[in-house]
């Protein structure tokens, strides 16, 4: 297991769908034990393989409190949402320093392939959802704040880079 780095906003391949997954082998295996390296060394509750540069649809999400209740995820995809909203406040290592508070559905369904290649139904509540509707939008090459009215979008990406510019400045 590694622990990789991200891919910086506004780097095209965080803009670009990724490649569904042919077959569950070793190589996914491997990106997805480094995405929850990467994810648990952050710390972070989910993360789509894109971020590490990765364009196939791979992604993990632990929401758990103790942070050890991974589930592994090739082709992840949303069936069913629930009516009611949650808001959550989300934010990316690809665009570091900010956030948003926003509402997704409470709950999900999401199919997907585990890790024997099998295609597993879930049901998913509050963080775990958000999470997995956050990873998604990843591999569906959106980012969160696209969620976001364009004027909120424009200040937060210019507030990322006034802090980024910060910091090399610093550096």
């Amino acid at each position: 297991m590694t622990i990789r780095p991200f891919v910086p906003w506004p780097d095209a391949r965080l803009r670009t769908v990724c490649a569904p997954v042919v077959a569950v082998d070793d190589g996914v295996r491997t990106v997805w034990d480094d995405l929850l390296e990467t994810m648990y060394a952050m710390p972070g509750v989910g993360m789509a393989a894109c971020q590490i540069g990765v364009m196939q649809r791979i992604a993990v999400v632990d929401a758990s409190e103790a942070g050890d209740e991974p589930i592994r995820m090739a082709n992840p995809e949303i069936t069913d949402a629930s009516l009611k909203f949650r808001e959550h406040t989300e934010a990316s290592p690809n665009l570091p320093g900010v956030s948003a508070k926003f509402g997704r559905p409470r709950g999900v369904t999401v199919t997907y392939l585990d890790e024997t290649g099998a295609k597993v139904s879930k049901d998913l509540v509050g963080l775990w959802a958000t999470s997995v509707q956050h990873q998604i939008d990843h591999l569906n090459g959106k980012m969160y704040f696209d969620n976001l009215s364009a004027v909120k979008r424009k200040m937060l990406i210019a507030k990322a880079q006034k802090k980024a510019q910060k910091k090399a400045r610093k550096s």
